[in-house]
């Protein structure tokens, strides 16, 4: 049982290192490929695994961008994706692929974002409330889309066969 424990812990470490690798290649902002080793890991490891690398994975880039949108915001985008890469693992195991794909991009794209609205407001971001939606909409979506279903296909390459 430790064993298995200390296995998953060190590929949690590794898949968090992998997101940090990611954030190097951003897109715009924060937004890059920090999740896709976060979504595979929620196939991997099991959905907690995969919240926990999603959530990590993203306050690393952002640290590393600077917190461009600010600390407080980034704290919510980092449980979003929390719950975006639980859900995925998750889905996938209860219902279909298709529907975990489907699901997770809505999460991480449409819902995230439209999470920020509120908190930029608030907060008197700029550019903030719907202003950033509309301009992070497109390229958080698509990014999004991108990360889920590479995550995807290399996990049903590669899946558990070569990790024993």
């Amino acid at each position: 049982m430790t064993n298995k424990l200390t296995q998953n812990i060190t590929y949690c470490g590794l898949f968090i290192a992998i997101s940090i690798v990611g954030a190097m290649f951003p897109v715009y902002g924060s937004i890059a490929f920090d999740s896709l080793a976060g979504f595979f890991a929620a196939l991997f490891l099991g959905p907690s695994a995969g919240a926990i690398v999603c959530g990590l994975g993203h306050i690393g880039t952002a640290a590393i961008n600077g917190f461009p949108y600010s600390l407080p915001l980034h704290i919510l985008v980092m449980i979003g994706m929390a719950i975006a890469g639980y859900s995925f693992g998750f889905i996938y195991r209860k219902i279909n692929w298709l529907v975990a794909i489907i699901i997770a991009i809505l999460i991480n794209g449409p819902i995230l974002t439209l999470m920020t609205v509120p908190v930029t407001t608030f907060l008197g971001i700029e550019p903030g409330g719907w202003m950033l939606f509309k301009i992070l909409l497109p390229t958080l979506t698509l990014v999004s889309a991108i990360n889920i279903v590479f995550a995807y296909i290399i996990f049903k390459v590669i899946g558990k066969r070569n990790f024993k």
